[in-house]
């Protein structure tokens, strides 16, 4: 089976509805042509440093925003992937979740996923963990297209991450990211390389591009890979929207060819 799979590549700002405005356009232009799947990038609808600006800027998985995208892949008959959205938390007035959120073109929720490992690096000056509460949830999800499993940027560095959701089943994973620059430029298409070959599946990752505000640049590159770790789309270094076939009949035959996942031996490795 082939399916025709979207990445978009966002330079999101701290005007949420600009970015909204940007996002749901980009669902018309995928529409157009004839994509299956459209994904977008980590906090494509905010990118700030305000921290209550991120609070006023997040919704409940049942608000508006959600409605809206489920509204617009029902009406364009595609699917979409929310990368990350700020999701506001009931009993937590201090932190939200960091959360992607799956639709499939009928327009209803497929999965949602909480972003599970909190990207605190001294060297960037970033504390993720200050103002986001960790998920504690892995998903695979099964979709028309394949089975899917969710992760978000930071989850990238943790490959006993994307062999569970292979082991649970997954044959495409996705990795929206707002990846900074500085390590963007060293790791971003390493890490995802390896996550494809040695996991044997689709990688689709839609990242955030360009300068944000003072001191964020994030990385670009959104690619799709496929399980032999070859890059089969690659943004510009520019806003837009790009697209690949992915045909989970050569997933398979990349599987059998080189059946390493037959091959670990677990009960070794457990402590």
């Amino acid at each position: 089976m082939k399916s025709k799979i979207g990445v978009v590549q966002m330079s999101s700002s701290d005007v949420a509805e600009d970015n909204l405005a940007f996002a749901l356009a980009q669902l018309q232009q995928a529409a157009e042509q004839g994509i299956d799947l459209v994904a977008f990038p980590e906090t494509f609808l905010y990118v700030g440093q305000d921290h209550q600006a991120k609070h006023r800027a997040a919704q409940s998985i049942d608000g508006q925003i959600v409605d809206t995208f489920r509204e617009y892949a029902s009406k364009y008959d595609l699917s979409v992937l929310l990368g990350s959205m700020y999701e506001s938390i009931p009993d937590d007035n201090e932190r939200l979740y960091n959360t992607s959120v799956l639709i499939n073109r009928q327009g209803e929720l497929n999965a949602v996923y909480r972003k599970i490992h909190m990207c605190d690096a001294p060297a960037l000056g970033y504390n993720e963990s200050d103002g986001i509460k960790a998920g504690d949830t892995p998903v695979v999800v099964d979709h028309e297209i394949g089975k899917m499993g969710l992760t978000i940027c930071y989850d990238l560095r943790f490959p006993e991450l994307f062999r569970h959701l292979t082991s649970k089943g997954a044959e495409i994973i996705f990795v929206p990211a707002a990846f900074f620059l500085y390590t963007g430029k060293h790791h971003w298409l390493q890490l995802l390389t390896a996550r494809a070959i040695e996991n044997q599946v689709y990688i689709v990752a839609p990242n955030q591009w360009g300068e944000h505000h003072e001191g964020r640049i994030s990385y670009g590159s959104s690619v799709i890979i496929d399980p032999w770790g070859s890059v089969i789309c690659c943004t510009s270094e520019r806003v837009e929207l790009v697209s690949a076939v992915i045909d989970m009949d050569y997933l398979q035959k990349v599987r059998s060819n080189m059946p390493l996942l037959n091959h670990g031996r677990p009960e070794l490795y457990a402590d």
